[in-house]
């Protein structure tokens, strides 16, 4: 996929200095452009790249001025960084912009789907399923029976959504996510083997969710496991039966969030958390990685350690733990004094 100076400048609201037909196909950081790439200069510490610079195209800002010759084509903006990330939205829009129904695929009976659906290879589409428009799910992708997904949905290859998931407008799915599988739920026996408790509630994911690669968000033993809208969860995580986590929490790769626990909004949970179940964890409260949550936490906590405690003491705490060694030393030689 080719893109010329002059269209670029034009999605951009741009100035081309030099050829308005030069081409590119391929994004490249400056130090490292070649011809038929595009680049951007926005910190000024890489100013010097743009002199030697193979990239085609660079963009800049308005007020860039050159000390030395260049040969790069030049697209003058207002923001070269804003622009910049502009434009890899748009390119990452057009890259998904596919649509029809590939074969080998099974649609069953009764789905209904708006339009621009685009349905890969080898996709199952179970029965009683309803998909909004724009809807895009890429190959080896299963959707169960009773699912109902909103408008502008992508599902990328090897999504798994279990029967009876309710998703709202425009959430993303990456590789290998699973949702709706069976909670982690046994009853111990007298005999001591575990017989299984049916997991007959469903997952109900929000408008404008994002699940990374490989997580798993399980089906509700009763009732609903909940992911509110505008949550981002990043790759390997797993989200227990039951779970609610409210709207625009962040939460990063190989946390793991344990049944029942509900999780406030615009919380940001750093990476192998581990959070134990039935806990309330209040609004805007931060988790330092590998944090160990044993109890619920209130509103605009910070806290980090296992387990966890409040962040500027664990800070305090920590730097007297690395002294120890010098501590108890310097108690042996108090001793024999």
């Amino acid at each position: 996929m080719k893109f010329t100076a002059e269209q670029i400048a034009g999605i951009l609201n741009g100035e081309v200095v030099g050829n308005p037909n030069a081409e590119v196909y391929k994004l490249a950081k400056i130090e490292e452009g070649s011809e038929g790439s595009l680049t951007f200069l926005a910190n000024k510490k890489y100013s010097n790249y743009i002199y030697s610079t193979l990239a085609t195209i660079t963009i800049v800002n308005h007020d860039f001025v050159a000390e030395q010759e260049i040969t790069t084509t030049l697209i003058r903006v207002e923001d070269a960084y804003k622009s910049f990330s502009t434009l890899l939205e748009y390119y990452n829009q057009v890259k998904l912009m596919k649509s029809g129904i590939e074969q080998p695929s099974m649609i069953s009976e009764n789905v209904t789907y708006g339009e621009g659906l685009y349905l890969g290879s080898f996709c199952y589409i179970g029965k009683n399923v309803t998909i909004g428009k724009n809807a895009k799910i890429y190959p080896n992708t299963f959707i169960g029976d009773n699912v109902v997904i909103g408008d502008d949905c992508i599902f990328f290859a090897g999504v798994r959504v279990y029967s009876e998931t309710e998703i709202g407008n425009n959430c993303t799915f990456h590789s290998g996510s699973i949702i709706g599988s069976d909670g982690f739920g046994f009853a111990p026996l007298e005999d001591g083997t575990y017989s299984k408790i049916p997991q007959i509630g469903n997952v109900i994911i929000e408008d404008n969710v994002e699940v990374g690669a490989n997580t798993t968000i399980d089906r509700a033993t009763l009732g609903s496991t909940i992911i509110r809208k505008g949550v981002k969860l990043d790759n390997h995580i797993q989200v227990a039966h039951n779970v609610e986590i409210d709207e625009n929490t962040v939460i990063a790769a190989q946390t793991g969030i344990a049944g029942s626990t509900k999780i406030g909004k615009n919380c940001m949970i750093g990476g192998q958390v581990g959070i134990a179940g039935h806990l309330v964890i209040g609004n805007g409260v931060k988790i330092q990685a590998q944090a160990g949550i044993g109890k619920s936490i209130g509103d605009n906590e910070v806290v980090q350690g296992s387990p966890a405690f409040n962040y500027g003491d664990f800070a305090k705490s920590y730097v007297h733990f690395k002294n120890l060694p010098n501590i108890v030393n310097e108690l042996e030689e108090l001793k024999k004094k």
